[in-house]
């Protein structure tokens, strides 16, 4: 039996916009969900389920089911509302930006609201847990805390983003030559 093995997210999120450093960019990526249904085909498969089921719903009423009606248009609606909440978390993106000071991840949930991390380029170490896994995970970690990134990504794509993330980070860390601050947000000012 094998163990499935997790990293929790611990770092803590920036209170506000940390200021960027002006040296160069080794990694600049949005990341985003995965939608393999285009809206013109929504609404495709929309009317062919809608056509279905009124179809079976006619039918049952011409054999006197009448009792049944109800669950037709029921089934369309949460079918309907099933894509609905897909579609809204399709808006979830992550931004990463590797320089030679910092890592900072902007994570903008579906709602728009933004949440900022920033984890220092020198102290941070890469994690791939379990690549082949569904469940695979690309995490930061510093400083006994954790960062997961790409939740959303297959688990194709975290190995390709960890390999390019884990590139990125290793140009930078060879370009820095300033002090480097251990990163996360100050628990004084929070």
């Amino acid at each position: 039996m094998s163990v499935m093995k997790t990293i929790l997210e611990t770092w803590p999120a920036e209170a506000s916009a940390p200021e960027r450093h002006d040296g160069p960019v080794f990694m600049q990526a949005e990341l985003a969900p995965n939608r393999s249904l285009a809206n013109p085909a929504f609404i495709a498969l929309m009317i062919a389920i809608g056509t279905i089921s009124f179809t079976a719903g006619i039918f049952y009423l011409a054999i006197g089911a009448w009792p049944v009606l109800p669950f037709f248009g029921l089934d369309v609606f949460l079918v309907w509302l099933a894509f609905r909440i897909s579609y809204r978390d399709g808006r979830a993106r992550e931004f990463v930006r590797v320089d030679g000071r910092d890592i900072e991840v902007v994570r903008q949930h579906p709602t728009g609201h933004r949440r900022r991390y920033r984890l220092p380029t020198a102290w941070v170490r890469l994690r791939l847990v379990d690549p082949q896994a569904h469940h695979a995970q690309v995490a930061l970690v510093a400083h006994g805390k954790a960062l997961v990134l790409g939740q959303f990504l297959s688990p194709p794509e975290r190995g390709e983003f960890a390999t390019a993330l884990g590139a990125a980070i290793e140009r930078a860390r060879q370009s820095w030559s300033g002090p480097q601050e251990p990163g996360g947000a100050d628990p004084a000012s929070a």
